[in-house]
């Protein structure tokens, strides 16, 4: 027998008010965008006294279910059972959707692995409004969302089992933490005392390619619009692909040969470096040898380099693990409603002139361990696909 469906906006509050007799003095739980991972994880809070946040941010309780809901955060999943904050009462980022669950009827870990799918982001993303880079899902699409309502043990059940997958998928991802932590250790042994060393520290613009658009981001507004995707052709480069800190391929979009020749100056190299400027910004990735012909989104700013000066490995390790290129990111982000990047922070970000041979000798010794994440990254992305799989079941009654 199939289970019935309900809209969300009958088992659940979308949006819930804050109450009127509650304690302006209270330490509350603050979460910014940021403090969520596309992996649906709790990153970092920090304590606040509600008077301060109340007007501004967004209320939530612990125990409900937070949905990003602005592009590209909401595609890139970043959703929250907030269970886990310290704090009975939370306050985040205007860009959360709040779901309360209504605790007879629905299970709210259920209901956090409903919205993290990959189908009910598909056709969130459909339904997506406003003005280009500003696009978002509306409450009303959330609460009119229709999801399979089995009986709560039901749900408790199905819910246990995606945790224990998700755990599998966790642990794998924590032994690829491991290895870039050797990595980074290994780094700033050879080249965190930049001072001492006597290196001479120009700028990223310096180290690029001398050539025009060497520094570059992808089209904007008109250029390329989301009606121009195909199904198959061009290959167009988004957050998606470096959000990692390492190049993997994940949602496919394509443009025809035809546009492509209107936008090839946005043509992505093999051994360029992506850093992701809007959304989840400032991660880094190093492009593939064996990339295909592509382009990249305005989401992505796009770095040829000179070689004879930088190793684009050399400087992805630099941009992630150096506490001058840190200190510099922290000072220059910008953003009201998350941090935010654009060329012209990271043309002027410092950078040590490193010898060639010493760039050389790290980069060997990266592509060892990199070997060996990689080998841990593919079999993380087939644990993913698992998780993917087992909620597409149980959300059919088939699990």
């Amino acid at each position: 027998m199939s289970w019935p469906h309900v809209k969300i906006g009958a088992v659940a509050t979308i949006n819930p008010r804050l109450p009127k007799d509650i304690d302006p003095m209270q330490e509350v739980s603050f979460l910014g965008m940021a403090s969520v991972s596309e992996e649906g994880q709790l990153l970092n809070e920090e304590p606040r006294i509600l008077a301060d946040v109340k007007k501004g941010f967004t209320y939530f309780e612990r125990g409900d279910v937070l949905l990003a809901k602005i592009t590209p955060c909401f595609e890139n999943g970043k959703c929250l059972r907030s269970g886990k904050i310290s704090r009975e009462i939370g306050f985040g980022s205007t860009e959360f959707h709040v779901v309360r669950v209504d605790e007879g009827k629905l299970d709210a870990k259920y209901l956090f692995y409903m919205v993290w799918s990959d189908r009910f982001r598909f056709f969130g993303e459909k339904s997506m409004s406003g003005a280009a880079g500003q696009k978002r899902v509306s409450a009303d699409f959330l609460r009119d969302y229709e999801i399979p309502l089995p009986h709560l043990k039901e749900q408790q059940r199905i819910a246990t089992i995606l945790d224990k997958a998700d755990a599998i998928r966790r642990k794998r991802q924590q032994a690829i933490a491991l290895a870039d932590e050797f990595l980074r250790a290994v780094f700033l042994d050879m080249f965190g005392d930049v001072g001492g060393d006597g290196w001479a520290v120009e700028t990223i613009e310096s180290i690029a390619k001398n050539e025009k658009g060497s520094i570059r981001t992808g089209p904007f507004g008109s250029q390329l619009l989301h009606s121009e995707f195909v199904d198959s052709g061009i290959s167009v480069l988004g957050i998606d692909n470096a959000v990692d800190n390492r190049f993997r391929w994940g949602k496919s979009r394509f443009i025809t040969r035809e546009k492509y020749e209107q936008l090839s100056r946005y043509t992505v190299h093999p051994g360029d470096v992506l850093i992701t400027i809007m959304g989840t910004c400032g991660r880094c990735a190093v492009v593939p040898e064996n990339v295909p012909t592509a382009i990249n989104t305005k989401h992505l700013c796009c770095i040829t380099l000179d070689e004879e000066k930088a190793l684009p490995e050399f400087l992805h390790s630099y941009y992630l693990y150096h506490p001058m290129a840190r200190s510099y990111l922290s000072k220059t982000t910008k953003g009201a409603i998350m941090d935010g990047l654009n060329m012209g922070i990271i043309k002027d970000m410092p950078f040590p002139l490193v010898p060639l041979d010493l760039q050389v000798a790290f980069v060997a010794v990266k592509e060892k361990v990199s070997s060996l994440m990689g080998g841990l990254s593919e079999s993380s992305t087939e644990d993913a696909e698992l998780l993917g799989a087992l909620g597409q079941n149980a959300f059919s009654d088939r699990l």
